[in-house]
């Protein structure tokens, strides 16, 4: 008849086994955005304007017809010479899965007079395309 003793340490065995087998599914966890959006060819920025800030998406063509060179230097040369930009608002969402995701909502022109900063956004989550 087996004592308590060698159901505790059994237990403990186990659970340290358990933990052991399932470190690699954690360890890569953070991966998976990454990859997510790895998949998806939207360019992210992040505009400070005066009211807000917002998460705006662009695709590589909308991108290369602005010019060449530095992504956010583009942008901020045609900000000044168009007086504004055009793209996707990217905001957070809800997955089917019960996740987390970036989607965009809508289709928003910033100001030239409202933009204060332009940078790369890098996303932590997985980001869907836009709507064609």
């Amino acid at each position: 008849m087996p004592t308590r003793r060698s159901d505790a340490s059994v237990f403990l065995q186990r659970m340290a086994f358990a933990l052991l087998a399932t470190m690699p599914l954690i360890m890569a966890a953070p991966l998976r955005p990454a990859l997510a959006q790895a998949a998806v060819e939207v360019r992210l920025f992040r505009i400070m304007t005066m009211r807000e800030d917002l998460v705006l998406g662009l695709m590589p063509a909308e991108l290369a017809a602005l010019g060449s060179g530095p992504e956010v230097d583009v942008l901020a040369r045609h900000i000044v010479a168009a007086g504004q930009l055009t793209g996707w608002r990217y905001v957070v969402t809800r997955a089917s899965d019960g996740g987390t995701q970036l989607a965009a909502r809508d289709r928003v022109a910033v100001l030239r007079q409202d933009a204060l900063t332009v940078e790369p956004y890098r996303a932590a989550l997985p980001v869907l395309p836009p709507p064609r």
